[in-house]
């Protein structure tokens, strides 16, 4: 079993992924979409919950592994006393089927090597029924249907639920592995060419990583960010799911396990300025189409979060036959957050229109008619508590941050009238408006004897998404108390080197309502170099960049959090947030962009 987030690397076709660990297997794939039903889910239970390895007989872990460069192509090596073989792992684009693609070569002697097929869908918990078809294996369980085939064929047999082969390869030789699902009660999907396939997807992956017009320090691990961006997108749609998995632990053993496998919108505003500053625009702008179509309707009824098309009921189920990554329980599917007022939405909504307006991307004619149903929403409704940016289970409170982001949203529609005079709205009521946020925030959001902005009004406590302060523009960064903030911030919240959200321990407030203890949150810490970036103390904020990019695993991919006890990634993996901070701030430091918001 791989033992840490981190062993796992990514492999999609921009519907859905797979991470494959150091061992060679393939322990987590929804299929068809991304939050479709497991049917390899041994990350979060065990073998028998569904998996597929190829490796040397009698191996453990890989030598090395590496994705071909610029793309996400995995490479992994075994060398081993009889010699050394590749496995090449890919899901290359669909056409109409997903497929997985796992290529295997001999690169020097005679190596024995062991394919362990175990299909188990609805999340580990259905065997499906196996039969063999036209030199395939086939397995079938209610809608679900995988075809197996291999080219040259090698000789397969069924043993203990799983489907099994055995074969040599020497120098030069190859043995591809096609697994294909298609709905049970159609057709079988038209064969691919494996070897074709991964000629085409490197060549495609490198053509797309060529836009990227970033090309200062890191700029390895920004293109690497962006194409797992890429590949965290349902092409369909344009929707850009927070992660690919459920249930990794924030804690290990703990209960914080989460289904990411949606689109927030908390993550709008910021993946639009990556894109849009790293060069893809037309990924902003599907990226921006989707919003546009999620949030339409009733401004009452916006969402913290949608499914990949836009799907509104996303209800929060646990799985009690599976035992969890690392013990942790309970698994879940759905998220009950999905049903929170947050009002930092709002803001994110505007901030990301008007960026997309500001930036020149091709407006929408309904688009300004939705901005100002969410401002004339926020005009009654911006008094009440939510429950925040970290969709906290504790009970509604006026959370700063979320106070902030209405600003913000009052802001971005006052600077669109301005720049924009053929538009119409009621200008001066959304300068009040916003003019009267900024006044309550400061005097019932802000400890003048702290010298900082606090979690909440009335509230000892601190929450990092108060370091976006002077990035939205809601302060200067030389305002005294933008800086107050950022050092209250670094000393309250710091962990490890790195940053926390907000103060989980006991003792005080039980603000989220759940048990105590989570790993330092990346994003947040990416979030700290961008505010001591913007308040003059560069040669900090790029020596803290400096420790985020070395927690990449092998292959350049991060978790949600990073555990400086453990010395591991926790939470889902991986997750588009941190690699949306990470671009931001490489920007922001060395590429001329990524600042102040306007």
């Amino acid at each position: 079993m791989n033992a840490r987030i981190e062993d796992y690397a990514l492999i999609g076709d921009e519907q859905t992924a797979a991470l494959v660990g150091r061992d060679g297997s393939i322990d987590w794939l929804c299929l068809p979409r991304f939050d479709s039903a497991a049917c390899f889910a041994r990350i979060l239970g065990d073998e028998d919950n569904g998996h597929w390895r190829i490796a040397p007989k009698g191996a453990d872990t890989c030598t090395r592994r590496a994705y071909r460069s610029d793309t996400l192509v995995l490479d992994t090596e075994w060398e081993t006393g009889e010699g050394t073989v590749r496995v090449t792992d890919l899901m290359p684009q669909r056409e109409r089927a997903p497929d997985v693609v796992r290529v295997v070569e001999g690169v020097s002697g005679r190596v024995t090597v062991v394919s362990t097929l175990r299909l188990r869908f609805d999340y580990g918990s259905v065997v499906p029924w196996m039969r063999r078809s036209d030199g395939h294996r086939v397995a079938v369980a209610g809608p679900d249907s995988v075809w197996l085939r291999s080219e040259p064929a090698v000789r397969t047999w069924g043993e203990d639920f799983g489907t099994h082969a055995e074969f040599t390869v020497e120098a030069g030789e190859q043995v591809a592995f096609v697994l294909t699902w298609h709905p049970s009660h159609e057709p079988r999907p038209p064969l691919i060419d494996p070897y074709e396939a991964v000629r085409t997807s490197v060549a495609d992956w490198r053509r797309w990583a060529a836009r990227c017009r970033y090309d200062g320090p890191y700029r390895d691990a920004v293109v690497r960010s962006l194409i797992t961006l890429k590949a965290l997108t349902y092409a369909p749609t344009g929707g850009i799911v927070a992660a690919p998995t459920t249930s990794l632990p924030e804690k290990p053993g703990g209960v914080r396990n989460w289904d990411y496998r949606y689109c927030w919108l908390r993550d709008s505003t910021l993946t639009l300025n990556a894109l849009l500053a790293a060069g893809y625009q037309d990924e902003a702008e599907a990226w921006r189409d989707w919003l546009l179509r999620a949030v339409a309707g009733d401004p009452a009824d916006l969402q913290i979060m949608y499914g990949v098309a836009g799907e509104r009921r996303l209800p929060e189920t646990e799985l009690p036959w599976l035992t969890g990554f690392a013990g942790s329980t309970p698994v879940r599917t759905g998220n009950g957050a999905v049903d929170q007022l947050q009002l930092d939405v709002y803001g994110e909504v505007m901030d990301s229109l008007w960026l997309a307006r500001a930036s020149g991307l091709p407006t929408k004619a309904h688009m300004w008619s939705l901005q100002r149903a969410l401002l004339g929403f926020l005009e009654k409704a911006w008094r009440q508590p939510d429950e925040g940016l970290w969709e906290v289970r504790g009970g509604r409170r006026h959370f700063v941050h979320s106070k902030v982001m209405v600003w913000v949203a009052a802001d971005r529609a006052v600077r669109t009238l301005e720049r924009y005079p053929e538009l119409r709205g009621d200008l001066e009521g959304w300068r009040t408006l916003r003019d009267e946020v900024h006044r309550e925030v400061c005097e019932k959001g802000y400890d003048a004897a702290r010298n900082t902005f606090t979690q909440y009004y009335g509230s000892a406590g601190l929450d990092a998404a108060l370091l976006l302060i002077p990035r939205v523009g809601f302060l200067p960064p030389d305002d005294p108390r933008v800086a107050g903030t950022v050092d209250a911030i670094r000393a309250d919240l710091g962990h490890g080197g790195f940053l926390r959200r907000y103060d989980t321990d006991p003792g005080g407030p039980v603000v989220d309502g759940l048990p105590s203890g989570e790993g330092a949150f990346l994003a947040c810490s990416f979030w700290l170099a961008d505010a001591l970036h913007l308040t003059g103390r560069t040669e900090e904020a790029r020596e803290l960049f400096d420790r985020l990019a070395g927690l990449v695993n092998d292959v350049g991919l991060l978790a949600e959090e990073y555990d400086p006890v453990g010395g591991c990634q926790v939470g889902n993996f991986p997750q588009a947030f941190s690699h949306i901070a990470l671009v931001n701030t490489a920007l922001a430091l060395f590429g001329g962009g990524g600042g102040e918001a306007g």
